[in-house]
């Protein structure tokens, strides 16, 4: 297959440092080229995803995160260069909306978001003539009114991702400054326990400076060891050597690729059972979920759970080349006109709900 593919106009591909969305784009180009396929990657210019682009592409536009203008000029540049492609898959929200897309190549997109009432009324727009991936079960469960063709958990190059020992003697969390993914909850959690807490966390966007500044800065204490944004190098060796991961997320996550990152290093995750971590985390035997209150209670059991069993249930769930080999099933159903773009799947979006 010739495969179109789109990311967003924000980060590069592969991301430096933060950058989920851009790590699945990432993972999927070069899994569909590993599988013997042509890839067409329409991402920023100064992304360094060693397969063919785009060319014309402005470079990533950090400070616009978010910005419908530059989304919109981003996904025009791209669609004006897949004519020759046989399916298109865009990780952009304004992308399958595009008026002028190449009108007889089916498109696929992927919910990388929650489904807030108004983006609910964007995918059932979207679902009219594209198929739809939602990343978890819980993300399409909140919303039966979106067209959603197959679900398809997230999957990294677990293969990349060296084995901790676990023994560096604290907790540790990884993510962005913001009251959802629970920080302050991390820290809480961890002073209950006795155990240090290693903070690396993105703090970019004004609302996430002010967020650190505002409320987390003054909490910080000898307890906690603040380093700062992480590349992937540093993030594994981190997450690796810790006892265990903390994950107190305050709300319905679609995908926490922070989880399977952790599995993979064979450290255990704790954390709320909220959004897709249910679906991840295997309670009592790769991490634990309970109500935050509950954690902290959790964090000695941690030190019984196998990082073995940790690292097997990354590969054998989260692994990069299942992403891949789900993802060209579908593509492969839609170009045989088995599944028209826009009509959902529903046997086995029943199977995997």
């Amino acid at each position: 297959m010739r495969i179109g593919l789109i990311g967003g106009p924000w980060i590069p591909v592969p991301p430096v440092t933060y950058g989920g969305i851009e790590r699945v784009v990432d993972s999927l180009a070069m899994g569909f080229v590993a599988a013997g396929h042509e890839v067409l990657l329409a991402v920023p210019s100064d992304s360094t995803c060693p397969v063919p682009r785009v060319p014309g592409m402005r470079p990533a536009q950090i400070d616009g995160l978010g910005f419908t203008i530059s989304e919109l000029s981003h996904v025009t540049r791209a669609y004006g260069a897949m004519e020759d492609v046989d399916i298109i898959h865009d990780h952009t929200l304004a992308g399958p909306l595009y008026l002028h897309r190449p009108g007889q190549v089916p498109v696929v997109t992927t919910i990388h978001g929650p489904l807030t009432p108004e983006a609910v009324d964007i995918y059932r727009a979207i679902g009219r003539t594209a198929a739809v991936i939602a990343i978890s079960r819980d993300q399409c469960s909140r919303a039966p009114e979106v067209p959603v063709t197959r679900v398809i958990h997230h999957g990294m190059d677990v293969a990349s991702v060296p084995v901790g020992s676990g023994s560096g003697g604290y907790l540790c969390f990884v993510g962005r400054a913001c009251p959802d993914k629970g920080l302050l909850e991390a820290i809480v959690i961890a002073r209950e326990a006795g155990m240090p807490l290693r903070i690396a966390v993105k703090m970019r966007q004004p609302d996430e400076i002010r967020y650190f500044r505002d409320v987390i800065e003054p909490m910080l204490g000898p307890n906690e060891d603040f380093v700062g944004e992480v590349d992937d190098a540093a993030k594994y060796g981190l997450v690796g050597e810790a006892l265990a991961f903390l994950n107190p997320i305050q709300w319905a996550e679609p995908f926490g690729l922070v989880m399977i990152e952790a599995l993979a290093t064979g450290t255990p995750v704790i954390g709320t059972p909220i959004g897709s971590a249910p679906e991840i985390i295997d309670h009592g035997r790769t991490g634990f979920l309970g109500r935050t209150e509950q954690l902290a209670g959790f964090v000695q059991e941690a030190e019984t759970l196998s990082r073995a069993a940790c690292r097997k249930m990354a590969e054998d769930r989260f692994s990069e080349a299942r992403m891949v080999n789900d993802h060209l099933q579908l593509f492969e159903k839609l170009l045989a006109g088995e599944m028209p773009a826009g009509v959902p799947d529903t046997v086995r979006v029943h199977q995997n709900l």
